[in-house]
């Protein structure tokens, strides 16, 4: 059996949202870049809720969550209008209004108090039950694997089925819920989505979701999720991220969500240093597959393609006056060559090995509400204020990921402006298995392999890979970053 290599392109987001819930004129067209499709959108929130005692020690409320999900469905699925207003007031398609209502019929008679919400206490609205607004199908389970031993039995799927992994199951083991749907390729139609939610996770204000073409759902398996808690007490779930493994074809994706330790006092990075550190050691996923010679990773670092993505919360070692002096020069260099991330990655002491894009915008955070201009600027206290910094990063780890942009956006919803990053990744792929529709599928080169694996998520070496990214140079531009120059206005 031979073996291929497609490229797929991944649209990445995080955004602090400042512990508010979304309004429904809230417009992620842009942040999301919809005009320009990706195969897959990973979407990792910060601070979805308030990080009060409520949240991290009581109740987890999973109805910001949901409005998050229809405004992204809404961007995703919905047709693009030329008046965005139209779309906010429509309410036929799915996700198009949000769920106020849940089911409490299966909430035991001991749950007896309720708060003046409605919700009985103790008891978390379900994700699983919200995320029943985009369904639009019959339910089945999702493959949990995709290993080249069973890809012969494993792809003789019905069309128009939607699945759903571990719907038997309210709770996962550490207490958070989750969802994963997706919907099996089917002839286009001008109403039905083009894109399928395969997981959302929630933990206290860490909200992680990640959406895909239709047609690419069923080349995914391995999918698992692992939360790793690293605030109150070192393990309440304030700080910390989402981890969530998968396979795409037969290469193996990781990608990490998180929100770590904040402060700008020195000595304040190496409590971040230790959040990666420790995120790395005890992230652990399920083994899930018992298939002999099927070897799926169970680390992070095993993965093939690895993203991170979050507020990392590393500053600027800089006064205030020192960096708002070079904030008004645009001066970009000069301050990156005191941000903490860069000194802690250059000094080994973190992210060793990882890459980041060329940073050519402004720190993003932290701003007034509703404003551009940075909170200090407004704050006469020394103790409130807050020096500019590049709080918000993606980063990536392994082969066959290039990255084309690495920008941030403009919305003042939060105090933090979002951050989003494209890449173009090769994917290792069956002769004969690969998605009938691709975005560049009529561009992508096939090669054959040198030598096959047994192995899912299989390193494949290849005779003809210098023509293969020659040929796709030819089509994009191979440089280390390709992006767009952003200056705060």
């Amino acid at each position: 059996m031979s073996l291929s290599i497609e490229f797929f392109r991944i649209f990445v987001a995080t955004w602090n949202v400042g512990g508010k819930a979304p309004h429904t004129g809230l417009d992620l067209d842009k942040i999301l870049n919809v005009e320009d499709k990706s195969d897959i959108y990973v979407l990792g929130f910060q601070e979805i809720v308030p990080l009060n005692a409520g949240n991290v020690l009581v109740i987890e409320d999973n109805q910001p969550a949901a409005k998050w999900l229809s405004l992204i469905n809404n961007s995703l699925n919905e047709p693009q209008l030329a008046d965005n207003s139209d779309r906010t007031s429509t309410s036929s398609a799915p996700g198009s209004s949000y769920p106020h209502t849940f089911d409490r019929k299966s909430v035991g008679s001991r749950h007896t108090k309720q708060y003046s919400s409605g919700f009985p206490f103790f008891y978390k609205p379900s994700l699983r039950r919200v995320s029943k607004n985009f369904r639009t199908e019959k339910k089945r389970r999702l493959k949990t694997c995709n290993c080249a031993v069973e890809l012969d039995r494993q792809f003789t799927y019905q069309e128009n089925y939607l699945f759903e992994q571990n719907s038997s199951s309210e709770d996962d083991e550490d207490g958070t819920r989750s969802v994963r749907m997706t919907t099996i390729s089917s002839p286009p139609s001008s109403n039905q989505p083009k894109y399928s939610l395969i997981v959302c996770k929630q933990m206290v204000g860490i909200f992680v979701t990640i959406w895909v073409r239709k047609e690419l759902v069923q080349h995914i398996g391995h999918l698992r999720v692992s939360c790793i808690g690293r605030g109150i007490l070192g393990y309440l779930g304030n700080k910390g991220c989402i981890s969530v493994s998968m396979t795409l074809h037969q290469t193996s994706f990781c990608f990490i969500g998180s929100h770590l330790a904040s402060g700008e006092k020195e000595g304040d990075e190496i409590r971040r240093n230790s959040d990666v550190i420790e995120i790395l050691k005890s992230t652990q996923f399920p083994k899930i597959c018992k298939k002999a010679g099927c070897r799926i990773p169970e680390k992070i670092l095993d993965h093939d393609r690895i993203i991170w993505l979050g507020d990392l919360n590393y500053r600027i070692a800089l006064s205030y006056t020192e960096t708002r002096k070079l904030l008004q020069e645009y001066d970009w260099e000069a301050l990156l060559q005191k941000d903490q991330l860069r000194i802690e990655r250059d000094a080994g002491r973190v992210f060793k090995g990882w890459e980041e894009g060329k940073i050519y915008f402004a720190p993003t955070y932290k701003y007034s509400i509703d404003s551009d201009a940075y909170s200090g600027e407004s704050v006469k206290s020394k103790e409130k204020r807050r020096t500019p910094a590049w709080c918000d990063r993606i980063l990536w780890n392994g082969n066959g990921i290039e990255q084309l942009s690495y920008v941030r956006g403009e919305s003042k919803f939060s105090d933090h402006r979002p951050v989003c990053a494209v890449f173009m990744t090769e994917v290792v792929v069956l002769d004969g298995r690969a998605s009938s529709s691709t975005l560049f599928h009529n561009s992508r080169p096939k090669v054959e392999e040198a030598e096959s694996r047994t192995c899912s998520n299989r390193l494949v070496e290849l005779n003809e890979i210098t023509w293969m990214h020659a040929h796709w140079a030819s089509k994009f531009p191979r440089r280390k970053n390709i992006v767009h120059h952003f200056q705060d206005a």
